[in-house]
């Protein structure tokens, strides 16, 4: 848009009707499309996700309207600047203006809101102090097209007050350092309504190099930032709803999870009757950040029969619903272990229910019976690190039974193991998210060298202390429990 000689480069020549022509029926095409998938979108006003949608697509819209008017625009031609009434001349040059837009005077007037209406033209001579305005750009400000364009001097006094040392920095630095202009400023019609304006220009030198005389293009953009600012206020919307709605699925997560694990703290002996119990101790471990709650949990129980049901394990997702498919597995490993059903058997059932639950999950998990009498401990696991064993400050892992992870396929068979504990042995299970990932391949080696400082402790809750002490630093990525037993003489 540049005059010939601003800037020391010629002016750009406009394309021809032809490639034009092509570029208007592409832009109408893309905004009947747009409008299109607009119109049927939902609308529904209660929806903040919703209100934010139909925004940008109201903003699209509105600048593939302007695009469809640039291009008519620089399709038809232009016509020469008219000039200010008051007897001075345009500048000599009409060609300084061949891509600055403006319209034919011989046009019907433009809609109320067309671009046509907001997109107006101005330049300034240094040497006469005169200034010739485009038609449009009264229209913009609201004023008389019979009145005087306004001299560089005289435009602030349209500005609003805390706009007019934008506008006046800017003509500065084209003046004086010869930079383009490219900015926006508000402007006060006379009528009192506010309209921002954007601003683009560039300084026009003479054969010294000095500036003679300085060109704009001014457009009305108030409607854009209109749009603008409806999309951003409704995309702010958006995310306070989503913030408040993972807020609150997270205080439901947290409290799901609360009601399902063992309310006990500190150590717990089971079976609570006979010499020979187990002192349990156990701790969820959070991440260090505050994502939504996982599906970790332990749990141990005392069932009829006097033995003890000892589980821990870890359901994929996160949230309520996680916390959600938890509680039932628990709830129904709790059941099934109270009627006696064994270990591998529990667990194969426990994946049936999985396969037939409606929202597929995978979960890994490991499922002891410690009998007192025998001091016998039957264990099975889907997926599951296994059991670690401490005895005599020395600690090993059991070997694993066969068993995939729950939900993995049907009809999964699960085997079961069996060992002797021993009076003073400590057992200890824990999930996958106790140690990092990167550190996951020697998990057993760092938890198994915690079996000097196990032998030195006194109790389970001592020797949870310690695991949490090991691994329950700020670096943590996912939550996790462990569940130490410690077989009383």
């Amino acid at each position: 848009m540049p005059s010939p000689v601003s800037a020391d480069r010629p002016a750009a020549q406009p394309p021809g009707r032809g490639s034009v022509e092509a570029l208007i029926t592409q832009a109408r095409r893309l905004k009947g499309d747009v409008d299109a998938v607009r119109r049927d979108a939902r609308s529904d006003d209660s929806d903040p996700e919703e209100r934010w949608q139909r925004a940008l697509y109201d903003l699209a819209l509105h600048q593939l309207n302007d695009l469809d008017a640039h291009l008519a625009q620089l399709r038809d031609g232009l016509e020469p600047m008219r000039t200010e009434p008051t007897g001075s001349t345009a500048l000599s040059e009409p060609a300084a203006y061949a891509e600055v837009p403006l319209a034919r005077p011989e046009r019907a007037a433009p809609a109320s809101g067309s671009l046509l209406s907001r997109v107006g033209s101005a330049e300034w001579d240094l040497l006469t102090d005169e200034a010739s305005w485009s038609g449009e750009l009264y229209q913009i400000l609201g004023l008389d097209p019979a009145a005087p364009a306004l001299t560089l001097d005289e435009l602030p006094a349209l500005v609003l007050d805390e706009d007019r040392r934008t506008l006046t920095s800017m003509v500065t630095d084209c003046l004086v350092d010869a930079k383009p202009i490219d900015g926006e400023f508000r402007v006060v019609r006379p009528d009192g309504s506010v309209r921002t304006v954007h601003m683009m220009g560039e300084p026009v030198l003479g054969a010294d190099g000095g500036t003679v005389s300085m060109w704009a293009v001014l457009r009305d953009v108030s409607e854009l930032r209109r749009h603008r600012r409806t999309v951003h206020e409704s995309r702010d919307s958006l995310r306070y709803h989503r913030k408040q709605a993972q807020q609150t699925e997270h205080r439901l997560a947290v409290e799901l999870q609360e009601a399902v694990l063992p309310p006990w703290r500190g150590s717990l002996r089971l079976p609570r009757r006979g010499p020979q119990t187990l002192d349990l101790a156990a701790h969820y471990l959070p991440p260090a950040a505050v994502p939504p709650i996982g599906g970790d949990w332990y749990d141990a129980l005392e069932l009829s029969d006097g033995a003890t049901l000892l589980t821990v394990g870890d359901l994929t997702g996160q949230g309520v619903t996680v916390a959600s498919g938890m509680a039932m597995l628990l709830g129904a490993a709790r059941g099934m272990a109270m009627a006696g059903t064994e270990p591998g058997q529990l667990l194969s059932m426990l994946n049936q229910l999985l396969d037939a639950a409606v929202q597929p999950a995978l979960c890994s998990t490991v499922c002891c019976q410690y009998r007192p009498e025998t001091r016998t401990l039957v264990w099975a696991q889907a997926g599951h690190p296994a059991p670690l064993l401490y005895r005599n400050g020395t600690g090993r892992v059991l070997s694993a039974p066969d068993g995939i992870l729950l939900g993995a396929t049907s009809g999964a068979v699960y085997g079961q193991a069996e060992v002797t504990l021993e009076p003073g042995d400590l057992l200890l299970l824990h999930t996958d998210g106790l140690v990092p990932a990167h550190d996951r391949s020697t998990a057993g080696d760092r938890l198994l060298d915690l079996a000097p400082r196990f032998g030195e402790a006194r109790t389970a809750q001592d020797c949870v202390r310690t695991v949490v002490e090991e691994f329950g630093g700020a670096e943590r990525v996912d939550d996790a429990c462990v569940l130490v037993a410690k077989v009383t003489a």
